[in-house]
């Protein structure tokens, strides 16, 4: 895919992996909108990517979501890519936890069920394009959920599913369907989980920016592909793998 002069929409774009695939969009010469729940997080992000556009909105929270499309449907039509990088994640673990449930409401919300929501909302747009992309920001922990993540990982493998059944259904449109799936990330959103030890938010960006120019519709980054080959082999390795790194 040609990622140059298009127009870009990055959900969670205050921060982390959104906000430095803003800045690398941004300097190819993208149009991009960033979005977050947080104002303020928002109007730094913008100071830093001349050009930029925000919108602060919480993509949970349906009216919200409304807004934020209606806002793209009167300043932005001709949008091009959307950008689900959306993430919630609470460290818990389930032989004690008291509120998995409330938790894993939460997150799949969040993770999953709004990404629906809005990309069906935003789909009409995309499809009146020439060319046009979803990207769908999942995770290594797909293949193997890691133990102190473990309704963060339902999400995100549901996320997973839904990625594949949408490219699927959008085969023979000129909407193409990506999911970047990521390691652990040195990231606020991962601090609590030793985010520390994790890559860079720009090599993911970077990796994400490759793998569209390559039409890679699944974009392993870092030692995610080799955890998708050790889940092939056997999946129960893979999950002791994950859990030994802390993942």
């Amino acid at each position: 895919m040609n990622i140059s002069n298009k127009t870009v929409l990055i959900i969670g774009g205050s921060a982390g992996i959104g906000l430095e695939t803003a800045k690398l969009l941004t300097s190819k010469g993208n149009k991009v909108i960033i979005t977050g729940r947080d104002e303020a997080r928002l109007k730094a992000a913008a100071a830093q990517i001349e050009g930029v556009s925000y919108f602060k909105g919480d993509v949970s929270n349906e009216d919200d979501t409304n807004k934020l499309v209606d806002y793209i449907n009167q300043n932005f039509p001709n949008l091009d890519v959307l950008i689900n990088n959306a993430g919630r994640a609470v460290v818990h673990h389930l032989a004690d936890s008291p509120k998995a449930f409330d938790i894993a409401s939460d997150e799949m919300l969040t993770n999953y069920l709004a990404i629906i929501r809005l990309t069906e909302k935003l789909l009409p747009v995309l499809r009146a394009q020439k060319e046009a992309a979803i990207v769908n920001v999942t995770s290594i922990v797909v293949f193997a959920p890691g133990a102190s993540l473990p309704t963060y990982a339902a999400s995100k493998a549901a996320l997973h599913s839904y990625t594949r059944s949408l490219r699927y259904a959008l085969k023979d449109t000129g909407v193409k369907v990506y999911e970047l799936m990521p390691p652990l990330v040195d990231t606020e959103l991962s601090a609590e989980i030793g985010g520390h030890n994790g890559i860079p938010p720009k090599q993911v960006a970077d990796e994400l920016l490759d793998g569209l120019t390559n039409d890679t519709p699944e974009i392993y980054v870092g030692q995610t592909a080799d955890m998708y080959k050790l889940y092939l082999s056997s999946p129960e390795q893979a999950l002791l793998v994950l859990n030994s790194r802390g993942e």
